[in-house]
């Protein structure tokens, strides 16, 4: 392996017993390890079907698919080699393109490539991992929205205005102020205020972001027997909590994942609240009082917390007024009850159209960091060119304009190798 290669090369598909595999080779000698392995140049816009073999040792039968540079997903010389699958193929493969003159990939490295190539932004490059990531069809559809450039048209839009003020501004520090238009502190004033109100839109829809990334926190919280292990039981339709009638069964906080309406949910069954002098079961009430202070929605069964959805489980036993009734052994209810979750998460993300970005926990920092910059003082030129000047650096960050190795590491060592 040839450690100072530009041409990387890595499995781009998971690992396991799978009728194909995926090795992908990107770099300016991309084309000349294919040939080095099939014996023929590769036909870029054409598929062909090759034997793959080095120093006469016969490798697989393989597809080949190649991209010339800039139209591949890189923007630079692409080749795939769809193989056989399992373990050993694609390793035999992958071995064989070190051996050409490649070498392994970074994490995220061809998706980094494509970054610096300019094939996209760091928004739409969050967005490929967004979509690996998805765990339900809207978190999917939103990662989607992304790689479309939903979120690199807002906010390259937003940085456009705040760079063309900071620019007129650091002109007017060239200037006598007589020379300027009596009216122009004022007219920049009303553009900073234009530029973030523009920022609080995308800001807005930060929260639903968070959401659909890391799912949303939903507690199910009462006293000891109100039915929250039931509840949880029959909303994932499986056994995962235990159950009993001995009161204070559930000591520790159990996780699971559940779609529900789209959203992605973390359902967490809680020890119940009540006073005990058991410490194992005191430090589980203690757990649960902190979810619940965290959550974006509590389930109270049987009692009463602030802002939380009243909830009874036991509905074909008796009816609870005022609360949602629900049954986990019959399933009655069970509908209203998701209904009712899904509006109450709809109500906690902002009312934009499908095409208004969420933002990552990046961009919510930058933007944030430039909503800041532009509540600066705005009635005196040099304090409005250095407040405007930081907003246009915090969004040249955010869209990509300018960035750091350690950003892009930041970014890229969450994909896995081979994307």
């Amino acid at each position: 392996m040839i450690e100072e290669s530009r041409t990387i090369a890595a499995i781009a598909t998971a690992p396991g017993r799978g009728a194909v595999a995926i090795v992908r080779v990107s770099g300016p000698d991309a084309f000349a390890v294919a040939e080095r392995l099939t014996g023929a140049p590769p036909q870029p816009g054409r598929i062909a079907l090759r034997t793959l073999s080095l120093d006469g040792a016969i490798l697989d039968r393989c597809v080949v698919l190649a991209f010339a540079s800039p139209r591949s997903y890189t923007g630079e010389d692409v080749v795939e080699f769809q193989c056989h699958g399992g373990s050993v193929a694609p390793r035999r493969i992958l071995e064989a393109c070190f051996s050409a003159g490649a070498r392994l990939a970074r994490r995220g490295e061809f998706t980094e490539r494509a970054f610096l190539n300019g094939r996209m932004d760091l928004s739409e490059a969050e967005g490929v991992i967004e979509l690996v990531d998805a765990k339900t069809d809207r978190a999917a559809d939103d990662a989607i929205s992304r790689q479309g450039g939903s979120a690199a048209k807002a906010y390259r839009g937003l940085y456009d205005k705040v760079l063309r003020l900071s620019s007129t501004l650091e002109h007017a520090l060239d200037v006598d102020e007589s020379d300027l238009p009596p009216s122009f502190l004022d007219d920049a004033a009303s553009e900073a205020a234009a530029a973030k109100d523009g920022i609080e839109h995308a800001l807005a829809r930060a929260h639903e972001g968070r959401i659909l990334r890391d799912g949303a926190l939903v507690v199910l919280a009462g006293p000891p027997n109100a039915g929250k292990s039931s509840l949880m039981n029959a909303l994932l339709g499986t056994s995962r909590a235990i159950v009993s009638a001995t009161p204070g069964t559930t000591r520790d906080s159990i996780e699971e994942w559940l779609d529900i309406g789209g959203w992605p949910v973390r359902l967490v069954d809680t020890a119940g609240l009540r006073g005990t002098s058991d410490d194992i079961e005191a430090e589980g009430v203690r757990r649960a009082e902190a979810l619940i202070a965290n959550a974006d929605v509590v389930l109270a069964l049987d009692c009463e917390i602030d802002g939380a959805l009243r909830v009874h489980s036991k509905c074909d036993m008796v009816r609870e007024p005022g609360a949602l009734n629900v049954s986990s052994v019959t399933g009655e209810g069970l509908a209203d009850l998701k209904a009712a979750l899904v509006e109450r998460l709809t109500s906690l993300s902002a009312a934009f159209d499908e095409d208004s970005p969420t933002p990552s926990a990046r961009e919510k920092s930058l933007l944030a960091e430039a909503r800041s910059a532009l509540s600066g003082p705005m009635d005196d030129i040099v304090l409005a060119a250095n407040s405007v000047r930081s907003a246009a650096d915090a969004l040249a960050r955010l869209v990509g304009a300018t960035y750091s190795e350690d950003l892009l590491d930041s970014i890229f060592s969450r994909f896995c190798v081979g994307k």
